[in-house]
């Protein structure tokens, strides 16, 4: 199984993107268009307009990463905004790869743990 666990942050291109764009054009893009720093250690993901197809852009030591996912039936619960970028977390990455929400109500919040006793 790959994981992404250096990532410090996922973010969303919200809208649809012109996945035929390459690591080259989709960097340009995370910098241009939405501001942010391709290199940094996150996840920039693109969806395509039918929402059956996904591209992870990351940065690792010295390239970059492209990951691509297509569905074979079904549509990504992409979310809608009016924003350029939506962040999330690594777990609603998840969520959302597995044709999942990101605004699930049946998911156990988050604890956070201060002592054992």
């Amino acid at each position: 199984m790959l994981t992404l666990s250096n990532a410090q942050r996922v973010f969303l291109a919200c809208g649809s993107t012109d996945l035929r764009k390459s690591i080259d054009g989709l960097a340009v893009l995370v910098q241009e268009s939405f501001g942010l720093d391709p290199f940094s250690p996150c996840l920039f993901v693109f969806c395509n307009r039918e929402r059956n197809k996904l591209k992870i852009l990351c940065w690792e030591h010295s390239g970059f990463w492209l990951f691509y996912r297509r569905l074979e039936r079904g549509t990504f619960q992409w979310p809608a905004s009016s924003e350029s970028t939506v962040s999330i977390t690594s777990r609603e990455l998840r969520w959302l790869l597995d044709g999942l929400s990101l605004s699930q109500r049946q998911v156990h919040p988050k604890v956070t743990v201060e002592t054992v006793i």
